[in-house]
């Protein structure tokens, strides 16, 4: 079975010496490929790291999400920000630093509403610079759904001639939600949530998401799945997501694995 994890998280407090028995245990579980996410300096520096050290193996998402608009508390401070990602994109790939995407980058108005509009301008500004790198974004959202729709409209617009244009991770919201992801030219993505047992709504989801838009995670170190509830997540656990989702479609894990990989392969452009 060949997986591909396309969320994963490297805390830089764990040091890049952490990654080696987690990236093996990872290998000898099957996976081919997988998507290191940052969202803070701190998150985008391992990310880097894990890819320059596994090339082939692993590419990057970096950007700024949500929870920096507590650094970010003024346009100006925005603008700079996006600009120093720029450079950064621009300098890794020119040094054949593997970047796939933007992200991961997005709403929450759970803890932080009242940052909503910095948030939006910090989001919006992002997706424009993904749209001009012709990159996908890696799409966070929590309790923001129409303001999150409002502003991956205006990318699609920006993204004429490309028809994926990114993916909401570890999805946890409605049928109706979806759907309209799905119009834009987005890839859902599933987690460990899906195997909880209070995840039924969320299962009924995951039946309906046509295969060639399907994708799978770990958001590791967090969610892990069930059989591993209260262990830190990793890579190799993808397969247990792989195979929840492969019972609830009725398919054989193999092909829905299959699938997946080919998915996160078209979307992120990973040969």
């Amino acid at each position: 079975m060949e997986l591909f994890d396309t969320h994963v998280h490297f805390l830089a407090q764990e040091g890049a010496f952490a990654m080696e028995p987690v990236m093996s245990r990872a290998v000898q579980a099957g996976v081919v490929g997988l998507v290191a996410v940052g969202g803070s300096c701190d998150l985008n520096k391992t990310a880097v790291e894990a890819t320059q050290r596994y090339p082939g193996l692993v590419s990057a998402a970096i950007g700024f999400d949500r929870s920096q608009t507590d650094e970010l508390m003024s346009m100006p401070l925005i603008d700079d920000a996006v600009g120093r990602l720029r450079r950064s994109v621009d300098g890794l790939r020119a040094l054949g630093t593997r970047i796939c995407a933007i992200g991961e980058i997005g709403l929450d108005y759970h803890y932080a509403e009242g940052t909503s509009v910095l948030q939006q301008s910090l989001f919006s500004d992002q997706c424009s610079l993904a749209a001009s790198l012709h990159l996908p974004v890696v799409v966070h959202c929590r309790d923001a759904e129409e303001d999150v729709l409002r502003i991956l409209g205006a990318y699609r617009q920006q993204c004429r001639g490309r028809e994926l244009i990114g993916v909401l991770h570890c999805f946890t919201g409605t049928l109706g939600f979806a759907e309209r992801l799905l119009e834009l030219g987005f890839m859902i993505s599933f987690s460990g949530i899906v195997t909880f047992r209070n995840a039924d709504a969320l299962r009924d989801v995951a039946r309906t998401i046509p295969l060639d838009r399907l994708l799978v995670e770990t958001d590791s170190p967090f969610l892990a799945p069930i059989p591993h509830r209260g262990k830190k997540n990793e890579p190799a656990f993808v397969r247990d997501v792989v195979n929840a989702l492969a019972t609830l479609r009725g398919i054989a894990p193999d092909a829905l694995a299959r699938q997946t990989t080919a998915n996160a392969r078209a979307l992120f452009a990973f040969n």
